[in-house]
Order: C-alpha cells, then sequence, then structure tokens
C-alpha cells in the first residue's frame, strides 16, 4: 500500500503513549498524530455505546487530520470498538489485545496472570482470545483498580504507587503464576514498581513493541534508521496537562491543541 500521509494513535487518556513511544523512531518518519480523550476518561467506565461514539469521533478526526492508519492504543477501546471501527473506515486500524501468545511461549509454570481493566475482562473479544490458549495455560485474571488513574496523576515516584501494586497484586503472590501480561496500555508505566513488588524471577509482557510491528508489516514499511518521526497531539481534556504527562512519561516536549467536540 501506498506510505500513509500520517499514521494516528488514540487512547482514553495516556496510556497509549506506551505504544507511541515506540513509533517515533520505527515508521521511517511518517509524522503521527495522538489523541488524548482526557476528557472521557476512564473509558472503562463507560458503556460500549459511549466508548464506541467516542472512538468513532476519534477516529474521523484523525482520517482528517491525514491518517492513513490508525492504531487503537487503548484495550478497552479495542475490545468494544475495533470491530465497528474496521468496517465503517477505509484504512488499516491496529488495536491493542492481551498478549497471551507470547505469555504461553515464556511461561515454565503454565500458569500466566493477565493484568488488565474489568472493561478488558468483560467483552466477547477477550473471552475468545483466552479460549484461544485455557488448553496450554491456567490464565489468571486480576482487575487493577486505580492504576490508570495513577499514570494519569503523573507522579509515579509517590510511595502510594507501590500500595495500589501491592493491594492489586497480593492475590497472585499464592499462585504458580511466573508470567505477567500487562493488559492495559497505562500500565508499562508502572513496569519499575511491579518488578519491585514481583521480583526479577516474574517474567512481564507489554505488547508496545509487537504493536508497532504488526504496524510496520501492515504499512508495508522498510528498515530505517535515525528518522524521527514529526508528532501532534491533541486532547479532549487540559492541553497543559498533556503537555506534562509528554514530558514525564515518555520524554518528548510537546504543545497539544484542543480536540474539536
Amino acid at each position: 500500500m501506498n506510505t500513509p500521509a500520517a499514521i494516528g494513535f488514540f487512547d482514553s487518556g495516556v496510556g497509549g503513549l506506551s505504544v507511541l513511544r515506540h513509533a517515533l523512531d520505527k515508521v521511517c518518519a511518517i509524522p503521527l498524530v495522538y489523541v488524548a480523550d482526557s476528557g472521557y476518561a476512564p473509558y472503562g467506565d463507560r458503556s460500549t455505546d459511549a466508548i464506541i461514539a467516542r472512538s468513532r469521533h476519534i477516529t474521523r478526526f484523525l482520517i482528517e487530520q491525514g491518517a492513513g492508519a490508525v492504531v487503537v492504543a487503548c484495550n478497552t477501546a479495542t475490545a468494544a470498538a475495533i470491530d465497528v471501527l474496521r468496517n465503517e473506515f477505509p484504512v488499516p486500524i491496529v488495536g491493542m489485545e492481551p498478549a497471551l501468545k507470547p505469555a504461553a511461549a515464556a511461561t515454565g509454570s503454565g500458569h500466566v496472570a493477565v493484568l488488565a481493566t474489568q472493561g478488558t475482562f468483560g467483552s466477547a473479544r477477550y473471552a475468545k482470545l483466552r479460549s484461544n490458549h485455557d488448553k496450554q495455560v491456567h490464565v489468571h485474571e486480576q482487575v487493577c483498580p486505580h492504576w490508570v488513574e495513577v499514570v494519569e496523576q503523573g507522579d509515579l515516584n509517590n510511595p502510594r504507587v507501590l500500595d495500589v501494586i501491592n493491594a492489586s497484586l497480593a492475590p497472585l503472590t499464592s499462585t504458580a503464576v511466573d508470567t505477567y501480561v500487562l493488559g492495559c496500555t497505562h500500565f508499562p508505566f508502572l513496569e519499575a514498581s511491579i518488578r519491585r513488588v514481583v521480583g526479577e524471577q516474574i517474567t512481564i509482557i507489554e505488547p508496545g513493541t509487537a504493536v508497532v510491528e504488526q504496524l510496520r508489516r501492515r504499512l508495508n514499511l522498510q528498515h530505517c534508521e535515525n528518522q524521527r518521526s514529526p508528532l501532534r497531539a491533541f486532547t479532549s481534556g487540559e492541553t497543559d496537562r498533556l503537555n506534562r504527562q509528554f514530558e514525564t512519561l515518555i520524554g518528548v516536549a510537546i504543545e497539544a491543541d484542543r480536540l474539536p467536540d
């Protein structure tokens, strides 16, 4: 296919930056456009119809900005809306799903934990994914309340972060789980803190690199080096806050614009 004029990314907030950061130097300088739908976050608290409506609105906006491909950099939005988006829009649309396949290959004990939001676990898309692996591994599902909130607030060095992570992972300490799947794009920003809680012996799998490689395959991009993509950002929340979050989370200076209603 022809090289797109731009590639769009969106998430309910800043979790999608954990995917975007892998694309900055990997898509041959194609301009990137990121939308943080922070005014409607978190998606996990919203109905499927509401998530589909927001996903449609943002995908349409990204295409208007020149995006010839869109990454739904949000597990909850992927679960709720990606089939609708693929049916309605004429561009490649890449989504997220918990990385159970690589986890099944990595585990030694046969026990894998998926860390995600209730919205992801409650979706038919996740149920189908899990059923594909139930015979290979024992899957432990752990809802992680407040993790998205912690990342959105940006103070990842606050002692409260470890308390929040400990509270969520405590039920897994007595299991044989040796591999953790980060099933929300916000969670990779907590990986260092997760590691402090679970120790070095646990394998932690996050999907950002694999998603960008899938995007490269879909666009048939050749190998390229030292070709950093220009970047624009929009938000339905506070632009100054998104600017700070970009700097704090991925070390990128940005001047975000307001997402049109």
